[in-house]
């Protein structure tokens, strides 16, 4: 019997054709989330299943009995996924870490120079014809080179962002679940012991942890009160890490300077959210890992995870390996 596997989205036609080779491949033919009961459907037929991150793979879905027992998201976070449930159920779960760090660090310094030089607030004024007189004052940002950078999230994405950081001769301190002596040697960074001690003293926050418990809502009221009234927040992480009520009062009260962000709370942001009213922001469509060649890339390996796993070879990439134990 030939072993079938659902892909989620219709953009991925090079890691389609690799999977069809072997199993019959089912592709949702919108670029929107398939609903709830459609996926449980899924789940019941088919043996592997290629997910993007914006897909809710929860309790309701992978408790379905079936003979599914691999998932592999299209993406390095995994909050959309229930772990524990799949590992129950002996469904081996893929993610694409080590492919995106470097697009998505470069979004991530294209925020941060964006924010602090207002390259976007200018580009409005000039499109809506209120350039009018050669005068800077309007437009007035805030250097990049030599500030204090904090990052939050030392993974593979946050070190990238340091390595570029290091071109513009910026001081370098980091918060993370975890300290990182050799980085801190390699790069010349410094470690902070907590998270308000990072905030007190940098220009620039940029956020790179993963979607938790631990760090849902993790920066609100109090955190954005401890940063400087001149700094500015970048966030590529996930939009619920930050409280976006917090962020909005802080932004309009002028605590911190301005922010920017590719993540939002909730996605896509509603068109009349407060904080697109706001001239200190920038906002983009969660666009981080979306560089061609990234995207095609990360495709691939999510595909190659559920080969893997469906040939009983190890996955590029997988969460939960302890699941295999429990596959019937």
């Amino acid at each position: 019997m030939v072993k079938k596997v659902f892909v989620s989205r219709p953009y991925h036609p090079e890691a389609i054709d690799l999977l069809s080779e072997d199993y019959e491949v089912e592709v949702w033919p919108n670029k929107t989330s398939p609903p709830k009961e459609f996926l449980v459907e899924k789940v019941s037929q088919c043996h592997g299943m290629l997910m993007e991150s914006y897909d809710i793979m929860d309790a309701d879905v992978l408790g379905v009995s079936g003979p599914l027992s691999v998932v592999s998201n299209r993406a390095v976070g995994t909050d959309n996924l229930d772990i524990p449930v799949a590992t129950a159920r002996g469904i081996l779960l893929g993610n694409t870490p080590g492919v995106l760090q470097e697009s998505c660090a470069d979004l991530a310094f294209a925020l941060l120079l964006n924010a602090a030089r207002r390259v976007s607030y200018s580009d409005r004024e000039v499109r809506a014809g209120r350039w009018t007189m050669l005068d800077q004052t309007p437009y007035l940002g805030t250097d990049v080179y030599a500030k204090t950078l904090g990052i939050v999230g030392l993974g593979g994405i946050g070190e990238a962002v340091a390595r570029r950081a290091l071109g513009f001769d910026m001081d370098i301190v980091y918060f993370s679940r975890t300290r990182k002596p050799e980085l801190e040697q390699r790069y010349g960074l410094r470690w902070a012991e907590n998270l308000s001690s990072l905030l007190g003293q940098s220009d620039y926050v940029s956020l790179h942890m993963p979607l938790t418990d631990q760090t849902r809502g993790m920066i609100g009221h109090a955190e954005l009160h401890q940063m400087k009234p001149d700094a500015f927040l970048i966030n590529t992480s996930r939009g619920a890490t930050v409280d976006p009520r917090a962020l909005y009062n802080a932004l309009l009260d002028g605590e911190i300077a301005g922010a920017a962000l590719d993540v939002t709370d909730p996605e896509p942001i509603p068109s009349d959210d407060p904080i697109l009213s706001l001239s200190n922001v920038v906002i983009t469509a969660h666009i981080a890992s979306g560089s061609t060649a990234t995207f095609k890339t990360m495709a691939l390996m999510a595909a190659r995870n559920i080969i893997a796993a469906l040939t009983g070879q190890p996955m590029p990439s997988c969460v939960n390996p302890e699941a295999g134990e429990n596959r019937a």
